[in-house]
């Protein structure tokens, strides 16, 4: 599981922003932000660097989805 569209909107920024500067489509990036979909490895540490945040600020700890 992720936080992509919870640290997308701590930023203020917009899914197709991150879209096109991922290089993938908007319904992609969508399906990432409401964990239909997990980016591979490669793919979150882009996003990182893009949002210029850690990887690991981007998951979501284990324990946490335990509870």
């Amino acid at each position: 599981m992720n936080r992509i569209k919870e640290v997308l909107e701590q930023k203020g920024i917009k899914q197709i922003w991150l879209a096109e500067q991922l290089g993938k489509s908007y319904n992609m990036v969508h399906s990432y932000a409401q964990n239909k979909r997990q980016p591979s490895l490669e793919d979150l540490y882009k996003i990182a660097e893009i949002l210029n945040v850690e990887v690991k600020e981007l998951l979501i700890e284990r324990t946490k989805l335990n509870k």
